[in-house]
């Protein structure tokens, strides 16, 4: 063997050493920084609900996680937030990559096959956000013949068009940003979604934008935790109570939707978070 060939193999056994070393003292280094804090899934691009702004993350989703992880003997900065895409969140919570997520994350049947909830800590309505000076629109029922913009893979826009209005135009967006950005231009007449969602669109508007308040549909927002955790949704569904009880559920609602003069469906507003204790 050469000079030149046997350096080279020697080289790269000290690289490869290396490598090795670094990544397992960066896997260390990882659960060292993540021991003793809870890791919660959010929303990064829903303003008024789970939004990341300039490294910070403001919402009602962001406030309500904040406070159960308070509750639960966390101070802010023992928080790591992780973004929950809504395709990805059974897999982030069956992979243990969160502790729980808050990110207008409808309790159904289906979903509980695959994870557990806690909650609801949030019951929203499909509703329709349009242009303030726009007063032809206070239903669904007055979209025939309009065009209405909901993102795309969403039921909601389908569902105004199959329960309600039949003759309406329906435009889909990549997210709710953009159907603002076309109902602000005149592309669109109305978008639909969750009625707090829209409320949150509405607040960032800075007044151009309204949201009907006629709620025809009920999401029942809950807290996802790993299947089978009832000890955990219990004491999360105690926090919960705590924030209604003491008025900080209250106050999150309306520090979210400032100049919307939003208001929750009082029927089904505060819920009660009993979701997950039995097994």
């Amino acid at each position: 063997m050469t000079l030149s060939k046997r350096f080279k193999r020697t080289a790269g056994r000290i690289i490869a050493a290396a490598c090795a070393l670094a990544c397992t003292m960066s896997l260390a280094a990882c659960g060292q920084d993540e021991a003793g804090k809870i890791r919660i899934g959010i929303k990064f691009d829903q303003p008024g609900l789970g939004f990341k702004k300039s490294g910070t993350y403001v919402g009602f989703d962001v406030d309500v996680a904040k406070y159960i992880a308070k509750k639960l003997g966390y101070s802010e900065d023992e928080i790591i937030w992780r973004e929950a895409p809504s395709k990805q969140r059974e897999a982030m919570l069956q992979n243990g990559d969160v502790d729980m997520i808050l990110a207008t994350y409808s309790i159904t049947d289906e979903r509980k096959k695959a994870v557990s909830f806690a909650g609801p800590y949030f019951v929203a309505g499909q509703d329709l956000l349009v242009r303030k000076d726009d007063q032809s629109i206070n239903g669904p029922e007055d979209l025939n013949g309009k065009r209405l913009c909901s993102v795309t893979g969403s039921t909601s826009a389908a569902t105004v068009k199959e329960k309600f209005a039949s003759e309406v135009q329906l435009m889909e967006q990549p997210g709710y940003a953009e159907c603002a950005t076309a109902l602000f231009s005149g592309i669109v007449d109305a978008v639909t979604t969750d009625d707090i969602i829209l409320a949150g669109l509405a607040s960032a508007s800075r007044g151009k934008l309204r949201v009907v308040g006629k709620p025809f549909t009920q999401e029942y927002y809950g807290v996802g935790i790993k299947k089978g955790d009832t000890q955990f949704a219990t004491k999360i569904n105690n926090a919960i109570v705590d924030m209604i009880q003491d008025g900080s559920w209250e106050n999150a609602i309306s520090d979210n939707t400032k100049g919307t003069n939003y208001t929750p469906d009082v029927r089904y507003n505060p819920p009660t978070p009993d979701e997950g204790e039995d097994a």
